[in-house]
């Protein structure tokens, strides 16, 4: 049983026990080693992993059974985050993997996010159409020989002594830090990753591992899932806060003030970081305005690159491309590893840290002259015909700079906005930006009012 609209663009996800069953996992395990198995006859050694969510357990018994009766040698790696998922894969050359897990969605959801080798993402274009495809006919053959299961243990500590040797800790000042993980996965690495930062005072919120996510929905792009970290942060008069999703691969930051940081400027001070280790590398950012981060790469002598929104597309591009780092207004950062491309939270906030001490300023200080623009967050707007609504504004803006990378783009000297369609849902995405917010409201209810 199964909806066939769980298939989505870069993953599967849907409410468990509704959208999909435990006999759906076991029929994906046969679907993706019958795709893996097209034109190779190798003994594929596959990752499994699976988050705290409630269904993880009984999902995750089905679909091993699955890829064991398709052939594949299973690499247990249990209870995980999707970043540490993704280094197993990567670091150890396995050949791919699924990790089960909806990410920031509520709790009665649950999904599939699959890998190559190098933790490669499989998403539309690459393999979910084959596997639903497979699904809905009901071709699932078992391979010839069954597969084995190997217990692989500690893949956490491995990715922590990784991403630790990224920075030399010694240059991080002792600061005063909330983190609130909102009972997700990023508890797991986070309570393993601050002890070896023993400068670091941490003060907990929510890290008990709970599924049904009893404080609040694990989505930190939501303002009302930050309050109860902006308000910790004032209350006991910290220098940082930090929050991580469902599955623990996005990340956001609070300043001094209890205010969150726009991710535009987290991506450029981390920008600026890495390219002390790389100069002149290519630096990505999303197409979704956020002219800050554009600034501040070539303030630094980076190359700036446009990216299409999504991780996977992100993560293509990055790889082709030969981007250094890349990170996406909804929370992920990405970094092109040798292990491979993938969100590395770790080393963001090492990273992150690595900047903030070398300043005297507080938080809110330092990123103050960096706040020189001013946008809204990401509107959904329902229409009748998407294409319909992007040749029309494209024809209204005509006067404006004009790109089609990743829907709609318009640039003028004082505002700037991406409208892109929605991949599953009669929508348009509207993002806009300008440099007052005078100029902000009005050209947002222009362009709202002409998209309606």
């Amino acid at each position: 049983m199964f909806n066939p609209n769980i298939f989505k663009a870069y993953d599967i996800r849907g409410i468990y026990g509704q959208d999909f069953d435990d006999d759906f996992a076991y029929g994906l395990g046969l679907a993706y080693m019958s795709m893996r198995r097209q034109n190779s006859s190798d003994n594929f050694k596959i990752v499994l992993g699976h988050d705290m969510r409630l269904s993880s357990l009984n999902l995750k018994k089905s679909l091993l059974h699955g890829l064991v009766d398709g052939g594949a040698t299973v690499i247990d790696i249990g209870l995980v985050s999707t970043p540490t998922f993704y280094f197993a894969v990567g670091n150890f050359s396995y050949d791919g993997g699924i990790m089960i897990s909806a990410s920031h969605n509520p709790g009665e959801w649950n999904g599939f996010k699959l890998v190559l080798d190098k933790a490669k993402p499989i998403s539309e274009n690459n393999g979910l159409r084959f596997l639903h495809d497979k699904m809905i006919a009901g071709d699932l053959p078992l391979a010839e020989t069954g597969g084995q299961v190997i217990i692989h243990e500690n893949i956490l500590a491995e990715h922590l002594k990784h991403d630790l040797s990224w920075v030399d800790i010694k240059k991080i000042k002792p600061l005063k830090i909330v983190v609130d993980t909102a009972n997700g996965m990023g508890a797991q690495y986070l309570e393993a990753f601050f002890p070896n930062l023993p400068q670091l005072q941490i003060i907990k919120m929510n890290f008990a591992l709970d599924g049904s996510f009893p404080a609040h929905e694990a989505d930190p792009l939501k303002p009302e899932n930050l309050l109860d970290l902006e308000e910790a942060v004032k209350i006991n008069k910290a220098d940082f806060g930090i929050t991580t999703d469902g599955d623990g691969d996005r990340i956001f930051f609070i300043d001094n003030e209890g205010r969150a940081i726009k991710q535009a400027i987290i991506r450029g001070l981390l920008a600026q970081v890495f390219l002390q280790d790389k100069p002149g590398a290519k630096i990505g950012y999303d197409v979704r305005p956020g002219k800050i981060s554009e600034d501040m790469i070539l303030a630094a002598g980076g190359i700036p690159a446009v990216t299409h929104v999504g991780h996977s597309l992100i993560k293509a591009q990055m790889i082709e491309e030969n981007i250094y780092f890349s990170g996406e207004s909804s929370g992920h950062f990405y970094l092109n590893m040798p292990v491979g491309c993938f969100e590395a939270p770790m080393i963001i906030i090492l990273k992150l840290l690595e900047a903030i001490s070398s300043s005297e300023k507080t938080v809110a200080e330092y990123i103050k002259p960096y706040e020189k623009y001013f946008s809204t967050p990401e509107i959904n707007i329902d229409v009748a015909d998407k294409s319909a609504v992007l040749l029309n504004l494209e024809k209204i803006y005509s006067d404006g700079k004009i790109s089609k990378f990743d829907g709609l783009s318009v640039a003028y000297d004082n505002f700037w906005f991406n409208v892109r369609s929605s991949n599953t849902e009669n929508k348009i995405r509207v993002n806009i930006e300008a440099v007052s917010q005078d100029i902000l409201a009005a050209e947002k209810n222009k362009l709202i009012g002409l998209i309606k």
